[in-house]
């Protein structure tokens, strides 16, 4: 210990903890690991010749579902109940159980399909800005929709096979459900304690510092900034804020959702050109709940949306979160700023347009 104290930290060489006030949990930062070869499990990368329509996919406009419906042939946003939802509306009650190791409650919902575009090889970057917008407007509807029975809306989007993603389609899921799930309840107890302990809203000012510093911003404009936050847990992880205090999508402004879907375009072109592939994440949306809390004070949220991408080395080394991190807590291998720095350097044109834009005839600009 005296030897260490002698020594002058430096993040990206000695491992420290970062504390992250949205879990009230610690984050291990160990960036001198990256430094080890690596002979772990090598990545199949992801495919790049998708067809463009496949009648064998079932998110394609005039696709036969499992269920034997037909989809319409839609040209922008397509939205259609989960053939496999995991949380239904008819649910029986499993009754109660008193004793305090053995708990349950009844779960009922909601499970959709938001299908973001006809065409299954473009995603939300290689989209029009205007497609990209009318996938904004089409989430703050279903907020509002499902929000007004439902305490939690949850909009999510596994992209890439790496993350879970069946059907190669630009495309994401809503699950609205009777209860407030882990994640967006421990989001609320850290937020409201924040609070009233510092007499402004967590994200908020967060938001302010971050813009302050730069150290860690992506993308930012008028409205947004994306920054690889302090206490990031996944490599290349980002977090969306707006500037100004906003609790839930519907509350966005016309120019709000314009410059949303710009700085969700830019950040998702830079995930792409860090290692020149279809960048696989998983990114959800969190706002302040909603049914019977559209009712209370909710100034305590802010809106965000969080992104988690696996890749950490190549488009085919991923981190895992196993043994430690399971067991004990989470740990990263290169710092938050060393991520901003990399995502931040990388054009804003996306590579495949670049490579595409001589030959018109297989341009991928819709």
């Amino acid at each position: 210990m005296d030897s260490a104290n002698t020594l002058e930290f430096d993040p990206k060489e000695h491992q420290h903890l970062r504390y992250n006030p949205l879990r009230d949990s610690w984050v291990l930062v160990s960036a001198h690991r990256m430094k080890r070869p690596w002979q772990g499990q090598v990545e199949k990368p992801p495919e790049d010749d998708i067809p463009r329509h496949d009648p064998s996919n079932p998110l394609c406009p005039g696709s036969t579902r499992a269920n034997g419906e037909v989809n319409p042939d839609y040209d922008s946003t397509f939205l259609f109940e989960n053939d496999f939802p995991a949380l239904q509306q008819d649910a029986p009650d499993p009754g109660s159980e008193h004793h305090p190791l053995f708990q349950t409650k009844a779960a009922r919902g909601v499970c959709k399909v938001m299908c973001f575009h006809p065409w299954s090889d473009v995603t939300l970057p290689l989209m029009q800005l205007n497609e990209v917008r009318k996938v904004v407007d089409k989430w703050a509807d279903l907020i509002e929709e499902l929000g007004a029975s439902y305490p939690w809306v949850q909009i999510f989007e596994n992209k890439g096979a790496m993350m879970g993603c069946s059907n190669p389609h630009p495309h994401c899921q809503v699950w609205a459900s009777s209860f407030l799930p882990n994640e967006p309840g421990l989001a609320e107890r850290s937020q409201r304690d924040f609070l009233q302990k510092h007499g402004e809203p967590m994200l908020v000012q967060y938001a302010r510092l971050e813009a302050q510093r730069k150290e860690r911003v992506v993308v930012d404009n008028d409205d947004w900034l994306a920054v690889v936050p302090y206490w990031a847990t996944w490599p290349f992880q980002t977090l969306l804020l707006p500037r100004r205090h906003v609790l839930r999508l519907p509350d966005l402004t016309a120019q709000e959702r314009d410059s949303l879907a710009s700085i969700m375009k830019r950040l998702l072109t830079k995930y792409d050109n860090l290692f020149e592939i279809s960048f696989p994440y998983s990114m959800g949306w969190h706002g302040a709940p909603t049914g019977s809390y559209l009712t209370e004070d909710m100034s305590h949220w802010q809106l965000h949306a969080h992104y988690y991408p696996p890749l950490l080395r190549s488009a085919t080394v991923r981190k895992f979160m196993v043994g430690y991190e399971m067991l004990a807590q989470e740990q990263r291998d290169l710092t938050p700023e060393q991520a901003a720095d990399r995502l931040r350097s990388l054009p804003e044109e996306h590579c495949k347009l670049g490579e595409k834009k001589d030959d018109p005839g297989t341009s991928l600009k819709p």
